[in-house]
């Protein structure tokens, strides 16, 4: 009996050590067939576009790869400190003005797309130094750096138009902006443009997700990024990628146009005018047994200075964010008329070599408006040397 329990328990444990192997080796097949599909697919990518070599060819690519990557990280650990002390300054003065909302979005906004630039530019650093990862950098980047960026960088986009509108508003309804305009109201939109513009972009990752893949060329299992292979969410998110990657940039990047030249003509007719009723006054002073004209500027001027200021600044954030965004519209264009271009296309190093472009464009922008901020808002100035005991006193 005993001996009948032992080769039972035997041959149990035996059984189970099969069962525990056949599906190792199943899984271990499974693994090894998706690294070879994979692996098949990036072999052919690689021979079509590396057989056109009319446009950048491995010596020039990896060159300017290099130096994008190289002032990439420079300007934005440059522009990380810049939007950190930004978004501290505006915390310290309060949100008692809406303005101040928004300004601490943009700056946020901004804070995060650079640190999933340099998270990106760092993987693509590594992958061109042929640095062993237990992950594939490239296609690692894109789902964790590049796809949350472009997601971001659309709320940048959308948070500057509002910005814009609203000073539209402030010229165009000057009485009733007060109540348009709140920090209640400017909060919830704030909201509304990070929901409109990041969570469409969550179809980008249901449609991928990580895996431990092996691949036979590196004999080694590694962290890669695969398609899910549901064809009903491949669906969805082609549509999401017109709407959210085509229509909205270009529609935030029209309205901001618009605005800043409606803004522009509206601050000369009132330098204008403001020399207009200069010139008036000095003619009424020199006129003897005259009093002063009524409608000199006085208080009411002074509150024109100040909008005036403010205006000027908006002007100023929107055109950077137009000159910035620029690459990235034609970028877009460009990727819709020709199919080619794309990351799994022909022109694939061109296609790298833009992104990275409007990668480092964004990140000037952002590492920049510090220094608006500094120059053209007093209260800003004397909050920053306070923060970074500039002052004297």
């Amino acid at each position: 009996m005993l001996g009948n329990n032992k080769g039972e328990k035997t041959s149990s444990t035996f059984e189970l050590m099969m069962h525990s192997t056949e599906e190792e080796n199943a899984s271990f097949s499974s693994m090894t067939e998706v690294g070879l599909q994979v692996w098949d697919e990036q072999s052919k990518d690689l021979s079509v576009y590396t057989s056109v070599t009319g446009l950048l060819n491995d010596r020039q690519f990896g060159m300017i790869l290099f130096v994008l990557l190289s002032i990439s990280q420079l300007c934005g650990v440059v522009a990380l400190i810049g939007n950190s002390l930004s978004i501290t300054v505006f915390v310290r003065l309060g949100f008692s003005e809406p303005s101040n909302i928004s300004l601490v979005a943009l700056a946020a906004s901004d804070l995060a797309c650079i640190v999933l630039s340099i998270w990106t530019n760092s993987c693509f650093l590594l992958s061109s130094m042929d640095v062993r990862l237990p992950f594939d950098a490239i296609n690692v980047s894109y789902l964790t750096g590049s796809a949350p960026c472009a997601f971001i960088n659309r709320t940048v986009a959308w948070i500057t138009a509002f910005i814009s509108f609203e000073r539209c508003l402030c010229i165009l309804v000057p009485l009733k902006v007060k109540k348009l305009i709140t920090s209640k109201s400017t909060l919830t939109a704030m909201i509304i443009i990070v929901i409109f513009t990041f969570c469409p972009g969550i179809v980008t990752f249901i449609r991928n997700k990580f895996a431990w893949v092996f691949y036979p060329y590196l004999n080694a299992t590694i962290l890669d990024v695969v398609p899910t292979g549901n064809e009903f969410i491949d669906q969805i998110g082609y549509i999401v990628i017109i709407i959210c990657g085509f229509i909205q940039p270009l529609l935030a990047f029209f309205i901001v146009l618009m605005c800043t030249i409606f803004l522009i003509i509206q601050l000369r007719k009132l330098s204008f005018w403001r020399k207009s009723v200069t010139s008036a006054k000095s003619q009424w002073q020199h006129q003897p047994g005259k009093n002063p004209a009524p409608n000199s500027p006085t208080t009411q001027d002074r509150i024109s200075n100040k909008e005036e200021r403010l205006v000027r600044m908006v002007v100023a954030i929107a055109t950077i964010f137009i000159v910035s965004y620029t690459p990235t519209c034609i970028m877009l264009l460009c990727s819709t008329i020709f199919d080619e271009f794309a990351y799994f296309g022909i022109y694939k190093r061109m296609y790298i070599v833009c992104g990275l472009t409007t990668f480092l464009t964004q990140t000037i922008s952002g590492g920049v408006n510090i220094l608006i901020y500094y120059y053209m808002a007093s209260k800003f100035r004397s909050a920053l040397r306070c923060l970074l005991c500039l002052d004297r006193q």
